[in-house]
């Protein structure tokens, strides 16, 4: 028992330092309204962290904002439009996360009566959520004494035991440490006051050691340069990969897009049309790789850096009537999309990286 008395004694300080100074984030329930009675809405804690994965919290406000003003409750969301869901998420990357999240949403929606589940297991079984979103929700939603392991958890547990192993085969030793450390009470805030402590005071450089509440509990702290933790295994370089992008813009101002495959990198996402790039592979970079005959001229280059590879993608524009652009003429389908409403569109980054290569004031309108 008196193993326990400084991890719970960790714990308690680490919550009362969270009730004083938690981030206010529009999908967290504050302590304050947590004592009165308040309980995080599942929905809610679900979308906040899908959206979440390899995503800053200030980039995820805004669209966090817009998908429950457009889908109030998983069961709107499960009875929206793919096509919607996708054009909504947009610009937000990692695309098969927004696929995920309409197929989970259909699963409770029609298997789990409009409720998600409230254990981990349960959580897993669902489309899209892995080992760490399922503790997360479990902890926040559910009051589950659920392991919760992002990267700012990563950070402060490794620094508070000076864990040598490298991530990532680290991660199941510190998964260890942190439930060793989850209270049985509160253990939603708890999980939510480790992430805070990582993001606000125990940052990856410069961390603010004299304003952490458990200094004294941090072994990097007392035995090494806490910004050397956690440890990490030498990155590979990222390969760099080629291709083409071509922008058809017609006399009406709107240019030529089509939709993805729905499989694949950028699945069901929308492009304009370009070469045959992939991660493991290089596209034709030439202008002859054209998808239908006109006057292409280059623009240049666009980069964009995915997670696994570096893309460089040749842009060329052409000036085309509508007449020449078609199914039966050129083996492929799409439409003509103003300039106006090209906001609207499920465009990822790299494509609309790709249409203001060409068409540099085609993002300022609408």
């Amino acid at each position: 028992m008196m193993r326990d008395l400084p991890q719970a004694a960790s714990a308690a300080l680490l919550l009362e330092w969270y009730d004083r100074h938690h981030r206010d984030l529009p999908w967290r329930v504050p302590p304050a309204a947590a004592r009165k009675g308040a309980v995080a809405d599942p929905y809610r804690v679900w979308l906040s962290e899908v959206m979440l994965q390899q995503t800053t919290v200030q980039a995820v406000k805004a669209y966090f904002e817009k998908f429950l003003a457009l889908w109030p409750t998983v069961g709107d969301l499960a009875a929206a439009d793919t096509e919607d869901v996708m054009k909504a998420w947009a610009g937000l990357g990692y695309y098969a996360r927004a696929r995920n999240l309409k197929k989970c949403a259909e699963a409770v929606a029609r298997d789990h009566g409009g409720r998600f589940p409230d254990s981990e297991e349960g959580l897993k079984a669902l489309p899209g959520i892995g080992d760490y979103t399922a503790a997360a929700i479990a902890a926040i939603a559910f009051n589950r004494a659920s392991a919760v392991l992002d990267g700012n958890v990563e950070r402060v547990i490794s620094r508070l035991h000076a864990v040598e192993t490298p991530l990532p085969a680290a991660k199941p030793e510190m998964r260890a440490l942190v439930q060793a450390l989850t209270p049985a009470d509160r253990p939603g805030d708890f999980a939510q006051a480790m992430m805070d402590l990582g993001a606000t005071i125990c940052t990856p450089k410069r961390p603010a050691c004299s304003l952490c509440p458990i200094p004294t509990d941090c072994r990097a702290l007392k035995t090494a340069d806490p910004e050397t933790f956690p440890r990490k295994a030498a990155k590979k370089e990222k390969p760099l990969r080629l291709g083409a992008a071509f922008v058809a813009v017609d006399g009406l101002e709107a240019v030529y897009l089509r939709k993805r495959p729905e499989t694949g990198l950028l699945g069901g996402m929308t492009e304009v049309p370009g070469t045959d790039w992939t991660s493991r592979r290089d596209g034709d970079t030439s202008i002859d790789a054209h998808p239908f005959p006109a006057e292409w001229e280059p623009c240049g280059t666009v980069n964009h850096v995915f997670t696994h590879f570096e893309l460089h993608l040749s842009v060329f524009r052409a000036r085309v009537g509508r007449a020449d652009v078609g199914e039966a003429r050129t083996g492929t389908s799409g439409w003509w999309e103003p300039l106006a409403s090209l906001r609207a569109q499920a465009l990822p980054t790299v494509m609309k990286k790709a249409i203001a290569k060409a068409i540099p004031h085609a993002f300022e309108a609408g």
